[in-house]
């Protein structure tokens, strides 16, 4: 069991995805995202593997991440924040985002 204090630590933001590109280096498959979480937190860089959506499913979708881990050397690739998503029964992963669109950068709470 973690107390509430431990939750709030954890900062987890919406973004908007405004760019997908194919990461071939990686191990496994997956997309280099860039996300836009507005002018508090800026554009951050995240690596998910994510490819049973289509690059043009994913462009001006909101989507939520954690955004106060430390980068992450993924190869070649820095991934600054964490595109939170829950595995379906075929294993795809699924993306976690709120239903309507919402401010960037609103804070999950």
């Amino acid at each position: 069991m973690i107390t509430y204090e431990d939750f709030e630590k954890v900062n987890i933001r919406v973004g908007e995805i405004v760019k997908v590109e194919d990461f071939p280096e990686a191990r496994k498959p997956a997309y280099k995202l860039t996300i836009d979480f507005g002018n508090e937190i800026g554009i951050k860089k995240s690596s998910a593997q994510i490819t049973n959506y289509s690059k043009g499913e994913l462009v001006g979708r909101q989507v939520m991440a954690v955004v106060n881990f430390p980068p992450k050397q993924i190869g070649p690739f820095v991934s600054e924040v964490l595109t939170l998503g829950v595995a379906d029964e075929d294993g795809n992963v699924i993306l976690l985002a709120p239903d309507k669109k919402v401010p960037l950068g609103g804070k999950m709470f």
